[in-house]
């Protein structure tokens, strides 16, 4: 009769993840009806289009490829962001100029973590916030976390359902029957994970309804931009996208690179330090449903 115990902590685990996620999902349900008519009748900035489709990391990665294309910013197929021009023309410049350092150069990936979290980033979140376009921060994790824990659920009840028909068999109960006990609160948890999957998109973390709808008309899907295109229809594609649209190869390498230096901070010269780095495929946009959101 061990496996009955099993079998109920198999339901226990089950039932508290997935009811915790449908329980975040209403309450983030409920602050979306609250700003569903926020920001109607308005164009979206080019930092408000990356910040809805891809939160603060994309914000930066907009404004890193910008500069770089106006040229008052290098970025090496080498991973090393250097300023060329140290006068930024607007708040979201200043700050990865500020990051960097005004004559400074640094790895490109502590640069992109550090100037999503700048103040300018900060202040821009609030303001979608307030309009009613964007998800309050805490709402998406808080649904983000559940989906982690529906996942950690169905393991484990994979792993109970695993130990149950190593036991010693019961006389009265095939093992098989014992393994379609186990299915059914494994069903729920793969069940609710596929309707998180269809029901919360990736860009969905950072708009509100209100906000998608303002990112509708705008491409999400098809080839990417080249340089050729105009500049506007170029940053927009990356804005959506991430660095995936960047139809420059030099550009996307430099972004690619994702090893740190030990010891290494944004603003510090590396010296001579350009040397062979290990490049990794950049994802562009966020990571679906593995991980929070970014930051």
């Amino acid at each position: 009769m061990l496996w009955v115990l099993l079998l109920l902590v198999s339901w226990a685990v089950a039932g508290v993840a997935c009811t915790r996620l449908c329980l975040a999902a209403v309450r983030a349900a409920a602050v979306h009806d609250v700003g569903t008519a926020g920001g109607g009748g308005r164009d979206l900035t080019l930092y408000e289009t990356a910040f809805l489709s891809g939160g603060p990391r994309r914000v930066a990665d907009v404004t890193l490829v910008a500069m770089a294309r106006q040229r008052r910013l290098l970025l090496a197929r080498t991973g090393w962001a250097t300023v060329v021009d140290p006068l930024g023309r607007d708040d979201m410049e200043r700050s990865v100029i500020g990051v960097i350092g005004p004559e400074g150069q640094s790895l490109i990936a502590p640069v992109r973590a550090a100037a999503a979290t700048t103040d300018a980033v900060r202040g821009l979140a609030g303001r979608l916030e307030r309009a009613g376009l964007a998800v309050p921060d805490g709402t998406a994790t808080t649904i983000v976390d559940g989906i982690r824990r529906v996942r950690l659920a169905a393991l484990a009840v994979a792993g109970l359902g695993a130990v149950a028909l190593l036991l010693p068999a019961a006389s009265y109960l095939p093992r098989h029957l014992v393994a379609l006990w186990f299915a059914l609160p494994l069903t729920l948890t793969l069940s609710c994970l596929v309707i998180a999957r269809i029901e919360v998109p990736p860009y969905a973390l950072w708009a509100s309804p209100a906000g998608r709808r303002l990112l509708g008309p705008l491409p999400r899907a098809g080839a990417p931009a080249t340089a050729a295109g105009d500049e506007r229809t170029y940053l927009t594609s990356v804005a959506v996208h991430g660095i995936r649209a960047v139809g420059e190869p030099d550009l996307r390498a430099a972004f690619a690179h994702r090893e740190h230096h030990p010891g290494h901070a944004p603003g510090h010269r590396p010296g001579d330090a350009f040397g062979r780095h290990r490049t990794e495929d950049d994802p562009g946009s966020g990571s679906g449903f593995g991980g929070a959101r970014e930051h």
